[in-house]
């Protein structure tokens, strides 16, 4: 074990992160596509009358999400260089902004 590698449990963690980000994802992705809700989901969320008419609009925001926490895990998963990192950080962040903006939209 040398000083540049990575804590084993920060490495953990961030396996975590992207199994749940992952599962966010293909959750997102199913509810856009399929325009249904589980119906575990349902019953756990309490979603109002407003909101479980728009499947479409809550399955992106939950993708777009997931996404926006998956794409930050690369650089420090895989070997990547510097300007990569930071354009795939921009683009997180993208992600989740885009994903804040449709949730806005949706509690409207």
């Amino acid at each position: 074990m040398s000083v540049d590698d990575p804590e084993p449990v920060w490495t953990a963690l961030r396996l975590v992160i992207v199994v749940l980000s992952l599962v966010m994802v293909i959750l997102g992705v199913r509810v856009a596509v399929t325009r249904r809700f589980p119906t575990a989901w349902v019953r756990v969320a309490h979603l109002t009358a407003s909101q479980r008419s728009q499947p479409v609009r809550l399955g992106a925001y939950v993708a777009l999400l997931g996404a926006g926490l998956l794409v930050p895990q690369v650089p420090f998963l895989i070997p990547v260089p510097h300007a990569v990192g930071r354009a795939l950080f921009a683009a997180a962040l993208l992600l989740l902004i885009s994903a804040v903006g449709g949730l806005v939209l949706l509690r409207r």
